[in-house]
């Protein structure tokens, strides 16, 4: 397919005639005409299938070439290019049938952009004309997907390399194949540009690896050659650098030839999941064969700090967690994405644990407080996603369930609750709520009906026996756990509150399966 640049500033044809790379676009540049003029003395002869003119010039404009050249050809596509947004010329250039029309000072990607659509309504065009054409690429096109899914049964093996040629070497031997799946971003987020940009990806792959290739939803699959020479990661620069985007991949095992291509294609698949999370521009399937799958648990201490920045409001202190904890797993060498898919889960319920903590330690039903969703992960984006969550979670707390004239009792609650095991005397609690000790003490007997000091003990007798019920833990252990040094002290404690020593506490929760422990009991 040949384009021609018309313009009579010599900087300008010569400016866009160098900054893209036509021939990668699948385009034949031919020489730029400095004039309307000369551009229609060469029409005739060069055939130029997309013309793109700039609309005032010396001589004759660019709407008169427009308009001679859609009645002399029809079918040629012309891209008008000017330094003057005016909408008169806008309607003028309809009225010539012009295709489009773009400012001098785009940026070149847009430009690219706008002849590759030129370039997609004449291949259109072309499909339109040949019936037998567009039936032979659609059946290209399902053979592919049969063998992708190796779904062969009544494949004819030996006619092949007429449907596919590009899989077979020039005497029509089969050679070892790799399937690569390519993504792409950097065009925006709309149907049609991702479409627009998958359409580039694939044309540039055919002229630059000779690939036999396969738009699929979001991604485009190619067929290589391994024989045919080339780097792919070089590849993959270059183009990036063409289509001014960003291009990642996922790469199958070779196989041996066009009957192993469903095992490629699988390896691709799984392959392909990783390159964004990892930040790697192309990811093979050797790469992830071996990985056992990582941490997909939110550790205690993990959930301690967490609960803290919830507790305290902080976007900022939440952003880093979330970034730290996606991190240190998709480091693990062992991760796989359905393992970090359930850490971000296991992170999202976390978060709902301290919610439901927090409104029972202030009194307050839980039941339709929940923010409806828990994180999930898209591959892609699991730091956003599961920051979002989180947030979401934190700010429905602060804005909805901690307002009113008691919320910095319940602030002081849900502090106490989370910190148990740390420091909660009045005076650090009223600091983190930012009242006086003596103010503190005082609302908080009004509001809760106890004095501060009762409150506290109650919720650590009350975390103690919740541990004594599942827990093996000494006796010392679960003291220090909801912040007591002296056991002797915390046994005094305990039976005060519960009628029973720890010890007697925790026989007395033992299943027995006996059937003693309910003679005991009597």
């Amino acid at each position: 397919m040949r384009i021609m640049i018309v313009d009579d500033e010599v900087i300008i044809r010569t400016g866009l005639a160098r900054v893209i790379n036509w021939e990668e676009l699948g385009l034949t540049l031919l020489e730029p005409a400095a004039s309307a003029e000369e551009a229609l003395s060469r029409l005739p002869e060069e055939r130029p299938n997309i013309v793109l003119t700039d609309i005032r010039m010396t001589g004759q404009t660019g709407l008169h070439l427009a308009k001679e050249t859609k009645r002399l050809f029809p079918d040629t596509e012309v891209i008008i290019l000017s330094g003057y947004d005016d909408f008169t010329y806008m309607q003028q250039a309809i009225r010539q049938e012009v295709s489009d029309y773009i400012l001098k000072t785009s940026r070149p990607e847009e430009i690219i952009q706008t002849v590759l659509r030129a370039k997609a309504r004449i291949e259109s065009k072309w499909a339109a004309h040949s019936q037998d054409r567009f039936r032979s690429t659609e059946a290209r096109n399902r053979l592919l997907e049969r063998l992708f899914s190796g779904s062969t049964e009544g494949v004819e093996w030996g006619a092949i390399s007429d449907d596919l040629p590009g899989l077979f070497r020039e005497r029509g031997e089969s050679s070892p194949l790799q399937v690569v799946l390519f993504g792409a971003e950097g065009w925006g987020k709309t149907p049609s540009s991702r479409s627009l940009l998958l359409f580039a990806v694939e044309n540039t792959l055919k002229d630059s690896l000779n690939a036999e290739t396969l738009v699929e939803p979001d991604r485009v699959a190619a067929v290589i050659r391994q024989d045919g020479g080339g780097n792919l990661e070089t590849v993959m620069g270059r183009i990036e650098r063409l289509l001014k985007a960003r291009l990642y991949a996922g790469a199958g095992p070779v196989v041996q030839g066009p009957r192993e291509l469903s095992i490629s294609y699988a390896g691709a698949v799984s392959a392909f999941r990783y390159p964004l999370l990892l930040g790697r521009r192309l990811v093979e399937a050797s790469d992830i064969r071996d990985r056992k799958g990582g941490r997909t648990v939110c550790s205690h201490a993990e959930e301690l700090s967490l609960s803290s920045i919830l507790l305290e409001d902080d976007p900022v202190a939440l952003k880093s967690w979330v970034q730290q904890y996606v991190e240190e797993r998709i480091a693990d060498p062992d991760m796989t994405v359905e393992s970090l898919e359930a850490s971000v889960r296991s992170a999202g319920l976390s978060a709902h644990r301290w919610l439901e903590r927090v409104m029972e330690a202030t009194g307050r039903d839980a039941t339709g407080s929940m923010p409806p969703s828990l994180p999930g992960t898209s591959g892609a984006a699991p730091k956003e996603e599961l920051f979002q969550s989180l947030y979401t979670l934190m700010k429905h707390y602060h804005s909805r369930l901690a307002e009113g004239q008691v919320s910095h009792v319940q602030r002081a609650m849900a502090y106490i609750e989370e910190n148990l095991g740390g420091d909660v005397r009045l005076q650090q609690v009223a600091k983190h709520v930012h009242l006086n000790p003596s103010h503190l003490s005082e609302v908080f007997k009004k509001e809760t009906g106890q004095t501060f000091g009762d409150f506290v003990t109650g919720q650590k007798i009350r975390r103690a026996m919740e541990i004594l019920a599942v827990s093996p833990a000494k006796i010392s252990e679960v003291a220090g756990i909801v912040g007591y040094e002296d056991v002797k002290y915390f046994s005094q404690l305990f039976k005060k509150y519960t009628g029973q020593t720890p010890s007697e506490y925790r026989e007395s929760r033992i299943p027995d399966r006996n059937g003693l422990g309910q003679q005991r009991e009597r």
